[in-house]
């Protein structure tokens, strides 16, 4: 091999490297990396390497900052938090960008009149979970919700699938979100198209345009997540499982509802529907 012997390396030394396994302190490297990349860009780039330490640390990824700063320089991550910081938008920013149709009106006459969706994550050991979930502003519903360790387009269709496969949905009902690039993507799009469902966006940078759905995340994680350590994606899951669909829909009071359960609101609309 004309490469070996110009490198002066015996061919027997060079496939003996070829063939090693990553050693463990490589492995280890990648996964502080990838985790690295995961927080810097969960907080939006604002965490330089000492906030980015912080989380790694109390997320169970034992990691010293001068390794963190080091990792961080380079993957080219410096948070936006300086003068020499410069914001380059994704080519992509703006595709499937719809307008604002909810603008903040909260509230509906019927069920399947208006939907809301958004994405948080959860906390688990070695990293995080993400929970997509859609909500029928009508009763406060959670009436779609998937989990997984990545937050892809996939994950808010099968929130999407489980909606629709509970509700009758009719052409023109509403579905609001933000502008993440999952909800910008091709294939949810296609999903509202196929559906007859008007997509609707928040403004940039305007969390209150999806007050509710925010509103519905900060009383998860008071009044369940909180208060657990989860060791992994299937024991996070459980728990979202027995909130949204034993207490929170079924139990829970809600205010909007006149102090009834989601369910029990949909239910007495329909009776006098009959």
């Amino acid at each position: 091999m004309n490469m070996c012997r110009w490198l002066s390396v015996s061919r027997s030394g060079y496939y003996q490297w070829r063939g090693r396994e990553p050693s463990r302190q490589s492995l280890r490297r990648e996964h502080v990396r990838q985790a690295v990349v995961v927080a810097f860009n969960q907080y939006k780039q604002r965490y330089g390497a000492p906030r980015v330490t912080v989380e790694l640390n109390e997320a169970g990824i034992a990691c010293s900052l001068n390794y963190i700063a080091q990792l961080m320089a380079q993957a080219g991550l410096k948070a936006r938090n300086g003068k020499n910081y410069k914001y380059f938008p994704s080519p992509n920013k703006f595709n499937y960008v719809s307008g604002n149709l909810l603008q903040r009106d909260f509230t509906a006459s019927k069920p399947n009149e208006k939907w809301v969706s958004d994405i948080t994550y959860i906390r688990i050991k070695g990293g995080h979970a993400y929970l997509a979930v859609i909500m029928d502003l009508f009763s406060r519903q959670i009436i779609g919700w998937a989990m997984d360790i990545n937050m892809t387009a996939d994950l808010i269709i099968d929130a999407f699938q489980m909606a629709v496969g509970k509700r009758q949905v009719q052409p023109g009902l509403i579905l609001h979100s933000d502008r993440g690039v999952q909800y910008r993507s091709g294939e949810y799009q296609r999903e509202l198209l196929d559906n007859g469902i008007r997509a609707s966006m928040s403004r940039q940078g305007n969390c209150w345009d999806n007050a509710v759905i925010e509103s519905f995340f900060a009383r998860l994680k008071v009044e369940s997540l909180y208060a657990e350590n989860f060791r992994g994606l299937d024991d996070a899951y459980s728990s979202v499982f027995e909130y949204i669909e034993l207490f929170y829909n079924n139990v829970r009071r809600h205010s909007t509802n006149g102090y009834k359960s989601p369910i029990e609101h949909e239910r007495i609309y329909y009776e006098q529907c009959a």
